[in-house]
């Protein structure tokens, strides 16, 4: 799961939210120098990840990216499942998730100080760009591609080919979206912190 998921799989909750969010850029044992609930909120992200990563549903999504995308299929599924996350009217309408992103943003500012330096710089540039919001789009995800593959080292495609992928089989990644995302947030509700 990307960004949006990890943090509405925090429930409201202030410390779950900054430690999901930061949890990619806190590496080894430096999850330990936070404040209890960040570290919560550290492990229940790799804990999210794992559940995610080894899901057969998420397995079955990921073979449609697999011929353009490679390894980095499951990055491009975390986007976008995020996509349909965003979408999902049984959870947002498009104001509630514009208040959703203003909150999210506005708890992570106030612990600006404690963040990794590099996510300080991601953050800067996920709140002027909303990127949270983004998600809705498919402009916005087009955008989040572009950013994937201008950072992968080993993927020579453009945005294009996930892209591609993403509208030819929406339906079908849209069913895998539905059938997962209720597990996913039954298995969050039932872990321990």
């Amino acid at each position: 799961m990307n960004y949006l998921a990890h943090a509405y799989l925090s429930f409201n909750d202030q410390s779950l939210i900054v430690g999901n969010m930061i949890a990619d850029y806190v590496k080894g044992k430096h999850w330990q120098e936070y404040d209890p609930g960040i570290q919560q909120g550290i492990q229940l992200h790799r804990a999210i990840d794992t559940f995610t990563d080894t899901h057969p549903v998420t397995l079955a999504a990921r073979e449609y990216f697999q011929a353009s995308c490679g390894r980095y299929s499951a990055v491009f599924i975390d986007i976008v499942y995020d996509h349909f996350l965003a979408n999902d009217t049984s959870i947002f309408s498009e104001q509630s998730l514009s208040a959703f992103t203003r909150q999210i943003y506005r708890t992570v500012a106030q612990q600006h100080d404690i963040l990794p330096p590099v996510f300080q710089q991601v953050f800067r540039h996920m709140q002027q760009h909303d990127w949270l919001y983004g998600y809705r789009l498919m402009d916005g995800i087009y955008k989040s591609f572009s950013g994937i593959v201008h950072r992968a080292k080993f993927l020579e495609v453009t945005a294009d080919a996930p892209f591609q992928v993403l509208k030819q089989h929406y339906d079908e990644l849209a069913d895998h979206y539905s059938t997962f995302f209720p597990e996913l947030v039954a298995f969050v509700k039932t872990y321990p912190h």
